[in-house]
């Protein structure tokens, strides 16, 4: 199967702090990979590189086989890469209905996919409070805005940083239950979350990071296995 997303040999980091040290990583078109670690290890900062907020020092990032790596995030965005940002970064004063519909982007010559109907179908709870501002919803309402929104433009490639952080239970299940949904109908996704018991149903494959490096990498099969990578990596 051919690549979406392929990252060789990243090298980052902030200033004279060196981050990532010869990571790649990769997604495929329909595929659901999952970007694994405990706090710290570089995770945020691999996504940053992926849409463009930090040039690497060194490496190769491509997105259907063109080089994006060091390329503007609205370059990347317009490309088909969307990314659900940790803290949701939600607009205080604009209603549900606006931010769906300022964010739409249909894809030239296709037909939308993911309409504001669709979006209300995808989050009830949204269709329910689409008058309400950002400033008036739950972390959790947030949080699906905040999916939405990126769906909103036709992602060719959906990216969620700590899918489910801080939210209630009944919430993260719900947003669980869209994941699965997306994945059914076919969205490539990159997802961080810590929640690992929940990611093996979901994930295709997935990926460790320790210290800056890729240290493991396999299927659900081969991570539900050995859990003493659990223990080792990931803090369970």
């Amino acid at each position: 199967m051919s690549k979406l997303l392929e990252a060789t040999g990243i090298e980052a980091g902030y200033g004279a702090s060196q981050v990532l040290f010869g990571v790649d990583i990769d997604v495929k078109p329909g595929e659901v990979m999952a970007l694994l670690g405990r706090n710290g290890m570089g995770k945020s900062t691999l996504l940053k590189v992926l849409t463009g907020t930090l040039k690497p020092m060194r490496g190769s990032v491509r997105f259907e086989g063109a080089e994006i790596g060091g390329t503007r995030p609205d370059a990347i965005g317009r490309r088909g890469v969307a990314i659900v940002p940790e803290g949701r970064h939600v607009f205080p004063n604009l209603s549900v209905d606006e931010h769906l519909r300022a964010f739409a982007r249909p894809r030239a010559g296709q037909a939308p996919r993911w309409t504001v109907d669709a979006l209300y179908g995808l989050f009830p709870r949204l269709g329910e409070r689409k008058a309400n501002a950002g400033n008036q919803l739950s972390g959790g309402e947030q949080q699906m805005l905040a999916i939405a929104r990126a769906l909103s433009t036709h992602p060719k490639l959906l990216i969620l940083d700590e899918a489910t952080e801080g939210l209630a239970p009944l919430i993260r299940e719900e947003i669980w239950r869209c994941l699965a949904t997306l994945k059914a109908e076919g969205e490539a996704i990159l997802v961080v979350d810590k929640y690992v018991q929940r990611l093996l149903p979901l994930a295709d494959r997935h990926l460790i990071l320790e210290r800056g490096r890729a240290v493991w990498q396999g299927d659900s099969a081969a991570l539900d296995a050995d859990r003493g990578l659990w223990t080792r990596y990931l803090g369970v």
